[in-house]
């Protein structure tokens, strides 16, 4: 029986999204974005060798980006078949993309916070200091997470109030240390306010932990996303209603609030490469898995690190060489990218852009441009699944 897997490398966009004018880094619009093919330019410029991709490569990669983005396409025809895929759900998140790539576009807006200090309204600072039962929280602002605790740490771990903080994304993101806090405090109070800030239609409360002394904080694997339940079926409910075993390789439990997934693993980018690899091994007939490398974007891509970025991009190609020659006879795996967050733009956010489509064990040639909602589908198809409404 067939099976499936579903790679999304996280923020790896290929510029061109038709309303990048819409969304921006600050006062700057994303029109002009485009995470691969200014990582290659970048490595062309600053590394004085190409960006080293063989494997994506002749899956279809830079004939996507070329599709994207007016780039000049490969003579050599592509080995898989390959597509560019376009969102049609509001926003430049995790939640949106991935919800839309299981088959569900966001039918909502989601809620943002202003840049304005404070902030967050007062009903919501309230209600984290009774959850927590403290006198007040710290941050109450837009700010990046290696920053903020950086700069508010100490102050942290002398008062006992949690660091709030939140992004150009729709989240709601609580810092706290592990050890003077409390990792499980941290969850539960993440836990305790999700239903209030989904509510709202905040996407996402997100748990920060992290460890060290004044000077040398670091966050730690424990993060947690507690996010909105999807308000329809989606593709891996429609497999696991199918009697299909469903896999989730990194935060794709968190993602979809574990609707329609078996199993879970989480770890660093390395370790859900393992994980995925024994799956392709092991992974029962009939079965779907649905995987997120986050590094890209979280590591590299937040960090405006072309150069990490491109190393990564690197080592997760050869990595996927391998997993490619385990594939069985009527297995199907499609790498895709839920957003963009390009290294050598503006400011720190995700940028709106178009996703490349790769897709090996369904022959050679090209669906074009897609939506995102083509690749559940192309997903369901093979899996013999029937999509589902509401």
């Amino acid at each position: 029986m067939a099976r499936a897997f579903l790679v999304v490398i996280d923020s790896v966009g290929i510029g061109g999204a038709p309303d990048a004018e819409q969304y921006f880094n600050g006062d700057v619009p994303d029109t002009g974005a485009n995470t691969l093919g200014h990582i290659a330019d970048w490595c062309a410029a600053e590394r004085g060798r190409a960006l080293d991709l063989p494997v994506m490569g002749r899956l279809g990669l830079w004939h996507a980006l070329a599709l994207s983005s007016d780039r000049d396409r490969p003579v050599v025809p592509a080995d898989g078949t390959w597509g560019v895929a376009r969102e049609v759900s509001k926003g430049k998140d995790t939640p949106s993309g991935h919800w839309e790539l299981a088959g569900l576009p966001v039918p909502w807006d989601w809620t943002y916070f202003p840049k304005s200090e404070p902030s967050f309204p007062d009903d919501v600072v309230q209600a984290v200091c009774k959850a927590a039962d403290v006198d007040g929280i710290l941050g109450n602002c837009h700010a990046s997470g290696t920053e903020i605790i950086a700069r508010l740490g100490a102050e942290h771990q002398k008062t006992g109030w949690p660091i709030c903080y939140t992004s150009a994304d729709s989240v709601f993101q609580i810092a706290a240390h592990e050890e003077s806090f409390g990792l499980d405090r941290l969850l539960q109070l993440c836990r305790d306010l999700a239903p209030l800030l989904h509510e709202m239609k905040v996407g996402r409360v997100i748990a920060r932990p992290f460890v060290g002394e004044q000077g040398g904080y670091t966050r730690t694997v424990n993060r947690r996303d507690f996010a909105v339940l999807p308000p329809a079926p989606v593709l891996t409910n429609w497999a696991q209603d199918a009697g299909r075993t469903v896999y989730g390789v990194g935060k794709i439990g968190d993602i979809f609030s574990m609707t329609g997934i078996d199993h879970v693993q989480k770890g660093t980018d390395r370790d859900l490469m393992q994980h995925l690899t024994s799956l392709v091994n092991t992974a029962e007939p009939g079965s779907l898995t649905f995987a997120n490398f986050v590094e890209f974007d979280s590591v590299y891509g937040h960090r405006r690190d072309p150069s990490g970025y491109a190393q990564h991009l690197e080592w997760f190609d050869a990595e996927l060489g391998m997993i490619l020659m385990q594939l069985r006879d009527d297995d199907l795996l499609i790498v895709t990218a839920d957003h963009g967050n390009d290294p050598t733009w503006v400011g720190t956010d995700h940028t709106r852009e178009q996703v490349p489509v790769l897709a090996a064990g369904i022959g050679q040639g090209t669906r074009g441009v897609i939506g995102f909602v083509d690749v559940a589908g192309m997903i369901a198809n093979h899996l013999g699944l029937t999509k589902q409404s509401a």
